[in-house]
């Protein structure tokens, strides 16, 4: 089998190499040249675990290809996956035109009958708007070409997401005729020979399962943090509330870590484009702006535990953040909680010192110099008056304290994850808070 995957971000690139590692002949269409290029050379735009060695497997032997024409391969493959930006409008909304452009596109230089798959993220109603300007442009030439249009919405965890999509819980696949259907059942097989997991729902649905899920997962976050800061205040301790209802099989454990509040490409942007689409039928859908109001403000709960503590004034501070990404095992800062404590300390009138293990080039393409980039965590804690701990990478979980208390100039750790031992490090002579707990 033949497609093409339009958009050689973060989910596009991810989804064509995982198709090719299965055996499809997948084409990757970027209008990017430079990123082309550079794909060709085994150069690859993101970090994602597993993705470099399947990336450049596939490509040397000849099942992944790269272009920046469509009309490279259009008349050969079956499929046409759309794997382009849906980035948020001012107002919410998800922005279509990047959508949209590949259905025109398709519909300029189609000749024979496919599937265009929208993999993005995309309002309930997007479907209807792909085809409609798919037939648009064949009406434009003159052609009466068969075609069908599909919903299947990428469920992939950053981090780990080759893994999700060789092995996923479940595809969700939204189809208007049986010949579609049939389509996406060969190109998915593949991933699921003991246990057939696609489920097949009309479009309107599968468009709206997406948002759901990740809506879902943004209030269990936002429950638990707000949780934990009326723990805080009570003398509860959040971890125990946490291990206590999530025993409950009902509930579950999962999504109930709480921290310094979630950040990434899919969760704001989804949480803010299912209340604007609620807004646009007349609806308001309360609970999730609820969740979005708590999320914002837990992003500076740190800010507010480290103010506390220098009585108001943090003039002259030298802060230490180990972290930058919004979660451990990338390098994507999309509504990082590092971004708006960054802003903060540094309108406080701070020095800031910074250490990630795979994002500090992506902090300084975003805002320059501005921080000084440590070489390694310990380099970050020289002369800091607090280490604020923001991403849970491994490397962070066990470091050499006796060192950290040495090149600190205060001992006070504030903990956005929750991962260390308080007891143990108090004992080591650091002052330590954290969420939730006592």
């Amino acid at each position: 089998m033949k497609i093409a995957v339009i958009g050689t971000g973060y989910v596009g690139l991810v989804s064509g190499a995982c198709f090719a590692e299965m055996g499809v002949e997948v084409t990757c269409v970027d209008i990017d040249a430079d990123k082309i290029e550079r794909l060709k050379q085994g150069i690859i735009p993101i970090y994602e675990p597993g993705l470099e060695e399947i990336v450049l497997r596939n490509f040397r032997e000849g099942r992944l290809h790269f272009t920046t024409q469509l009309t490279d391969c259009i008349h050969d493959v079956e499929a046409v996956f759309s794997a382009v930006g849906t980035p948020p409008d001012e107002d919410g909304s998800a922005d279509l035109r990047y959508v949209l452009e590949v259905a025109r596109e398709v519909g300029r230089n189609m000749t024979k009958y496919l599937v265009l798959v929208t993999k993005s993220t995309v309002p309930v109603g997007t479907a209807k708007k792909v085809k409609a300007a798919i037939q648009e442009e064949l009406d434009k030439r003159g052609l009466a070409l068969e075609f069908d249009v599909a919903s299947n919405p990428e469920f992939l965890k950053e981090g780990a997401a080759v893994k999700d999509f060789m092995s996923p819980d479940r595809v969700v696949v939204g189809v208007e005729s049986e010949r579609a259907k049939q389509l996406m059942t060969q190109l998915y097989a593949p991933f699921m020979l003991n246990n057939f997991r696609v489920i097949f729902t009309d479009i309107p649905s599968a468009e709206m399962i997406k948002y759901a899920a990740n809506s879902m997962l943004a209030t269990r976050i936002s429950f638990i943090n707000d949780i934990a800061n009326l723990c805080e205040l009570v003398g509860a301790d959040v971890n125990m509330v946490r291990k206590g209802i999530g025993a409950d099989s009902r509930i579950g454990s999962k999504f109930l870590y709480p921290g310094c509040g979630y950040g990434g490409s899919c969760f704001p942007k989804d949480v803010k484009a299912l209340i604007h689409t609620a807004q646009q039928h007349g609806y308001e859908m309360r609970v999730l702006k609820a969740v979005e109001a708590v999320n914002e403000s837990q992003k500076t709960v740190l800010l507010k535990k480290l103010t506390h503590r220098f009585n108001g004034d943090l003039t002259g501070k030298t802060i230490a953040l180990w972290g930058l990404a919004f979660k451990a095992e990338t390098d994507d800062m999309r509504e990082a909680t590092s971004l708006v404590v960054i802003d903060a300390l540094l309108k406080a009138g701070c020095q800031i010192r910074v250490f990630d293990p795979v994002a500090m080039e992506e902090c300084r393409r975003r805002i320059g110099d501005v921080v000084t980039y440590a070489s390694d965590i310990y380099d970050a804690t020289l002369g800091a008056d607090a280490l604020l701990l923001l991403t849970e990478w491994k490397q962070f979980r066990l470091p050499s304290w006796e060192v950290v208390r040495r090149t600190m100039n205060q001992p006070l750790i504030i903990d956005g994850r929750n991962i260390y031992d308080a007891e143990v490090l108090r004992q080591m002579g650091f002052e330590y808070d954290s969420i939730g707990r006592p």
